[in-house]
């Protein structure tokens, strides 16, 4: 796609990189066809090739409006539409770049103001956990918008005492412990299970995911960098701390984290410090082909046992994995090599649920329709249990069901347990 850049943007970082991306698009359309807003919506401004448009005029001069902020905010980030364009567009990062444009050109209501600060300052503060024990306390009494974002409690299970040589850093994660804390003990008791230590950088906390795509880059790539320098003593060359690998068990953490490298690749302190660390990073589901053979050996009967006693699963894989991290298929053949009887939709499985970070706060309209289109989907298999690997779908498609919504991981640990 031909574009002349404005003045203002020809020698900045930003401009130089939108350029390049816009040069790949092509204009097909292919991306329109699996982009979910544009499903629902219908408007040629709600899919991708139209935000690249939009995205375009700024870079080229024309001044946005607020009916350019509201087609960029519906996006959701679900990165379906890389997944399906032949170019090798890097739409995630071009729309990124065009919100953060977009928004120093055009002020936001207060209320919407105060909303996205409340997100991006109150998810990853310490102040999460407390407040989610007091909401848990009295969830029976809230309005059901506010219901539907506070799970039930949830025992933390017990965290394996036991040393390997073999060692990997985990990211617990900012809103994971307080909403669903047996998330990080089950990766730990799976992992211990396998022969791996699970190992905790005490510094690190919220992956900046969140204040990153609230516009507030800044904000985020501080956190980035704080966890950097949590890790690096872990993970540096001449350490000997051993750390061979650093696991995600929150596919939307997992992304951002393998992104360190891209987001801080200007940065003269940290960028190869975060190249090394976006190296390192590796989702849960990519040490299972190597878990599952060495549960085999451990446990030869492990299928039989597990085929007889395990629910019957629908596995939703999120955007975060399949799209954004570009990994697919690895937990159905995993868990099915185990003996769970574990299936993913025929019907738009590759569909965003509407979780999307934040977006199911700040665009519930939409993000309910798709929930309720992903759940029906997902409940025409008649599963027992479904499973997600990212705790933003876990609670929101929870919300909107009565069957079981776990995280994989849970119910391979309930399976050893049961040994």
């Amino acid at each position: 796609m031909q574009t002349n850049l404005a003045p203002e943007f020809k020698n900045t970082t930003d401009g130089q990189e939108a350029e390049a991306i816009l040069r790949k698009c092509v204009h097909c359309g292919f991306c329109t066809a699996t982009c979910p807003t544009y499903q629902l919506l219908g408007d040629e401004l709600d899919g991708p090739r139209g935000r690249i448009y939009l995205i375009k005029q700024v870079l080229e001069g024309e001044t946005p409006t607020r009916k350019t902020q509201m087609h960029l905010d519906r996006c959701l980030t679900c990165r379906n539409c890389e997944s399906t364009c032949p170019s090798g567009v890097q739409y995630g990062h071009l729309v990124d770049i065009g919100r953060k444009l977009v928004d120093e050109r055009v002020p936001r209501p207060a209320g919407e103001s105060a909303l996205r600060w409340a997100l991006k300052e109150g998810l990853p503060s310490a102040l999460f956990g407390p407040a989610m024990k007091a909401g848990q306390a009295v969830r029976g009494l809230l309005p059901a918008a506010l219901k539907n974002k506070v799970p039930a409690k949830q025992p933390s299970g017990t965290w394996p005492t036991r040393s390997h040589a073999r060692k990997m850093l985990m990211l617990e994660g900012c809103v994971q412990p307080a909403m669903m804390p047996n998330i990080n003990s089950a990766t730990a008791r799976v992992l211990d299970a396998a022969g791996v230590q699970v190992v905790l950088a005490p510094k690190a906390g919220c992956c900046g995911a969140v204040k990153f795509h609230l516009n507030d880059q800044d904000g985020g790539r501080a956190e980035m960098r704080r966890n950097i320098d949590a890790w690096w003593p872990y993970v540096e060359p001449t350490s000997g701390a051993g750390v061979e690998a650093i696991v995600m068990n929150a596919s939307g953490c997992g992304v951002t984290v393998k992104e360190y490298g891209h987001i801080l690749k200007d940065d003269p302190t940290y960028a190869a410090k975060a190249a090394r660390i976006s190296a390192l990073t590796r989702d849960l589901s990519e040490l299972l082909p190597a878990m599952v053979s060495g549960l085999q050996e451990m446990q030869p009967d492990m299928a039989q046992r597990v085929a007889a006693s395990a629910p019957k699963l629908a596995f939703h894989p999120p955007c975060t994995l399949q799209h954004g991290q570009q990994l697919r298929g690895g937990v159905e053949k995993s868990l099915g090599a185990l003996g769970f009887d574990i299936r993913i939709s025929t019907n738009e499985s590759h569909l965003c649920c509407g979780s999307a970070g934040t977006y199911s706060v700040l665009n519930p309209e939409i993000a309910y329709q798709l929930r309720d289109r992903k759940l029906g989907h997902l409940q025409d298999m008649a599963p027992e249990v479904i499973v997600s690997a990212n705790i933003g779908c876990i609670t929101h498609l929870q919300s909107g069901t009565a069957t079981p919504v776990r995280h994989w991981v849970e119910v391979l640990d309930d399976a050893l347990a049961a040994r």
